[in-house]
């Protein structure tokens, strides 16, 4: 397959490790699940199934599969945002399932969660929502860039410097494209000084060529940190460039499980064989997935 201008081939050059492969890591993963189990409705709909997964410190993991596959419900349940129906959910060595309220929050400090639609405050400047970011390492409510430290200031323009946007520190975010957006959510992100970073669809709604900047930026700065990041997908073409390694769901239940590297669109696509491949419809979403949404 041919690479894309924002495709990496390899590990990041001088940006940091890019993490072990399933199963290299002899340190204990930062996310654990057992047979974890997700039922709705009653138990009518399923939306994990018997979800074993292990993800070792420092991974960039791409979820992908179709839509109502699981894979925003699997990322919920690593923050407390959902609970199982059965199995267990460890992450950070915290059991998710049967922590006390106290230790939730703490768990949410240490997890960061990027958004398809930012959720950013469009009304405050792109300084202001970054600074949002240490929130929960502070005591008592902020109004204002001026409320926070010199430090934390400082430390808020060094995150903007680092996602391309220093210059507009001082402008209000509802100004800026979905792809500055977008970035300024990353930036939020990495001021909350998180140990695993998930990201549900976050360049759902961009087109290609600022979907690959965007997932350039995400990867690049978590690696250099060494974070673990969950990242789904659905742009197979960027997952295979982007990820060390690529977990796929079908209806709920795990069936791919590899690393990135070797790995062909063929090879991801066949998580999406649900689809008649001699359909018209088959043929458009195989597109979609592979190269994402026309600009």
């Amino acid at each position: 397959m041919a690479a894309t201008p924002f495709r990496r081939s390899g590990p990041f050059d001088g940006a940091g490790p890019a993490g072990p492969g399933p199963g290299a890591s002899p340190e204990a993963p930062v996310v654990s699940l057992r047979d974890v189990r997700k039922e709705f409705d009653g138990g009518d709909v399923v939306a994990l199934d018997e979800l074993t997964l292990d993800v070792s410190p420092g991974e960039l993991t791409v979820i992908i599969g179709l839509s109502g596959s699981g894979k925003s419900t699997l990322l919920r349940h690593l923050n407390g945002l959902t609970a199982p129906t059965s199995g267990s959910v460890e992450v950070l060595g915290v059991d998710v399932v049967a922590a006390r309220r106290r230790e939730l929050r703490q768990l949410r400090r240490d997890v960061g969660f990027i958004f398809q639609q930012f959720n950013i405050v469009g009304r405050l400047s792109c300084m202001e929502n970054v600074l949002s970011g240490a929130l929960g390492r502070l005591r008592g409510p902020r109004y204002g860039v001026v409320s926070y430290s010199k430090a934390l200031r400082r430390e808020a323009l060094e995150l903007l410097d680092r996602v391309g946007l220093v210059d507009q520190a001082f402008q209000r975010t509802d100004t800026l494209s979905g792809g500055q957006q977008q970035r300024v959510a990353i930036a939020r992100t990495l001021m909350q000084h998180p140990k695993l970073v998930l990201a549900d669809e976050p360049v759902a709604s961009l087109d290609p060529e600022i979907s690959g900047q965007v997932m350039d930026v995400l990867f690049r700065v978590c690696s250099e940190e060494n974070l673990s990041v969950l990242c789904s997908l659905h742009q197979v073409d960027l997952a295979l460039g982007w990820a060390t390694r690529l977990v796929g769901l079908r209806d709920g239940k795990l069936v791919l499980d590899k690393p990135a590297e070797g790995l062909t669109t063929e090879d991801a696509m066949a998580v999406y064989k649900r689809l008649d491949p001699a359909g018209e419809k088959a043929a458009e979403y195989r597109e979609l997935v592979v190269s994402g949404p026309s600009a």
